[in-house]
């Protein structure tokens, strides 16, 4: 088939993850529109993290040159929490088996950590984006941001209006604040391969970094 007319492509300015951008703005080379059936595989996310009761929608697959594509992607505009949805900001196409654990680290790690440790449920979990086509800084390998299987995390707001980030309060939070970040960085780590923060490098002092791929790598 013939490719589409390209459109601009979907590319978020992330500024940490150890990694060095490449082509921000780099044109889309090939774009899937044409309605075709996603992937069993795919298939089969969607309607798991539809039964979740996350608000999203598919993104048509796009190749953008270079190793770096977003395949079997959605724009997730909430996930459910346990008593209401949850707002996600600054986040776009996430590959579908990393936006499933995501919602449910949200749900039963995030929410139930800030009502049981702050005392307030949460309201929405802010982060420094996903898709990005770039490399690990210091090598040729692509980061997983390049094909959408990483979020990275900076901050949550609670519905009694504090907003406790990584930067603020891993370190300089209250006692509470600096248990439940700990707590939820330890509930990311059973649900992802790999999970970095603060305690990681200098790079990661303001987001958790969060990849499905991976052999419980947790720092």
């Amino acid at each position: 088939m013939r490719a589409l007319i390209p459109l601009l492509a979907i590319a978020l300015s992330l500024s940490a993850c150890g990694s060095v951008p490449q082509s921000h703005e780099r044109q889309p080379l090939h774009r899937n529109t044409w309605g075709l059936s996603p992937r069993p595989d795919v298939q089969q996310c969607l309607a798991d993290l539809g039964r979740g009761k996350a608000a999203f929608t598919p993104v048509p697959d796009t190749y953008y040159g270079a190793g770096c594509a977003t395949l079997g992607t959605v724009k997730l505009a909430s996930i459910r929490g346990d008593q209401s949805q949850l707002g996600v900001s600054n986040l776009g196409p996430v590959a579908c088996p990393l936006a499933d654990s995501f919602a449910a680290w949200a749900r039963f790690g995030v929410d139930r950590a800030a009502r049981q440790i702050l005392g307030s449920p949460l309201v929405r979990i802010e982060t420094m984006g996903s898709y990005n086509c770039r490399s690990v800084a210091g090598s040729d390998r692509l980061s997983a941001h390049a094909k959408a299987d990483a979020i990275d995390v900076s901050g949550f707001t609670l519905a009694d209006g504090r907003r406790i980030t990584i930067q603020g309060q891993w370190n300089a939070g209250t006692e509470q604040e600096r248990a439940f970040l700990r707590v939820i960085h330890t509930s990311a780590c059973k649900r992802f391969g790999t999970v970095l923060g603060p305690a990681y490098n200098a790079a990661h002092q303001n987001h958790l970094h969060l990849e499905l791929s991976g052999q419980s790598y947790c720092r």
